[in-house]
C-alpha cells in the first residue's frame, strides 16, 4: 500500500503514482489533490503519530498542466463535498471517505481510513484472487451476503444481524451493498459492505461505526459504501 504523500496545488509532479489521494476541490479552486508515492510505511493499527514514518512534500503553486492528469482531475470534480476520494490505479478501484479522517494500517487490507477519535469509525479495502469476472458469478445476492456476514465477518463470539441489502449496476459492473450489524456482550457495531469482482479480484469495502453513533454517521457512511468501484487494470 502506498503511503508517503505528495500534496499538490496548481502544479503537476513529474511522475504520478498509481494510488491516488483526492481531498474535494474548494469551489474556487478545483484542481487541488495530493498523490501518493510508493515510500512504506509502518504504523499500528491505533494510528499514533509517533508510529507513523511519513514524509510531505508541498509543491509550490504555479500553472496547472490539465493534460498531465486528466482522470485525476476528472473524478476531483465529482468528488462529494466533505469527501475525499482514494484511488488506487494499480489494483483497481476508488472510493470516497471524509476528508477529516487519517490514513492507516489495518492488517490484511489494501487500504483504510478512520475517525481521528473514533477508532471503530474507519474504511478499509481487501481483495483476494478469483476466477470470477462478476460478483453475480459468485452467487445470488442475499446468499453471498448471509455467507459474508454469519461465515466470514461474524466472529464465534458475535452475534450477527443482516438489516439490508441491494445492487446497483455502474458500467456494466455489478456491486452488492448491505447493512450489517455485530455484538458481542461487551460492544456493538453497525456497518456497510459493498463487494464486486473485477481485474480477477474479489474486493470488499467495509465502512462502520460503534452501535450507539450509528444513527448519527449512518447517512454519511452510505456515501462511503456507495462509492466503490472498480477500475480496469
Amino acid at each position: 500500500m502506498a503511503v508517503s504523500s505528495l500534496s499538490i496545488r496548481f502544479c503537476v509532479s513529474p511522475t504520478i503514482s498509481h494510488k491516488t489521494d483526492i481531498p474535494c476541490p474548494n469551489p474556487s479552486l478545483r484542481a487541488c489533490c495530493s498523490l501518493s508515492s510508493g515510500t512504506n510505511l509502518d504504523s499500528s493499527e491505533n494510528g499514533n503519530g509517533s508510529n507513523w514514518k511519513r514524509r510531505q512534500a508541498l509543491v509550490g503553486v504555479g500553472t496547472l498542466l490539465a493534460t498531465s492528469v486528466p482522470a485525476t482531475l476528472l473524478l476531483a470534480e465529482e468528488v462529494p463535498k466533505s469527501y475525499s476520494a482514494f484511488v488506487d490505479r494499480e489494483d483497481g478501484y476508488s472510493y470516497y471517505y471524509p476528508s477529516d479522517w487519517r490514513e492507516f494500517d489495518f492488517r490484511a487490507h489494501d487500504s483504510a481510513f478512520k475517525d481521528r477519535y473514533l477508532q471503530l469509525q474507519n474504511v478499509r479495502v481487501r481483495f483476494i484472487p478469483t476466477e470470477k469476472t462478476d460478483i453475480r458469478e459468485v452467487g445470488p445476492m442475499d446468499e453471498v451476503v448471509y455467507d459474508l456476514v454469519k461465515h466470514k465477518f461474524a466472529a464465534p463470539n458475535q452475534v450477527a444481524t443482516i438489516y439490508d441489502m441491494k445492487e446497483r449496476v455502474e458500467d456494466g459492473k455489478s456491486y452488492y451493498t448491505f447493512e450489517y450489524g455485530l455484538r458481542t456482550p461487551i460492544y456493538a457495531t453497525t456497518s456497510f459492505a459493498t463487494v464486486a469482482v473485477g481485474n480477477n479480484r474479489y474486493y470488499t469495502l467495509i465502512v462502520g461505526a460503534n452501535e450507539r453513533r450509528w444513527r448519527k454517521v449512518k447517512k454519511q457512511l452510505q456515501v462511503v459504501a456507495d462509492s466503490l468501484k472498480i477500475l480496469q487494470i
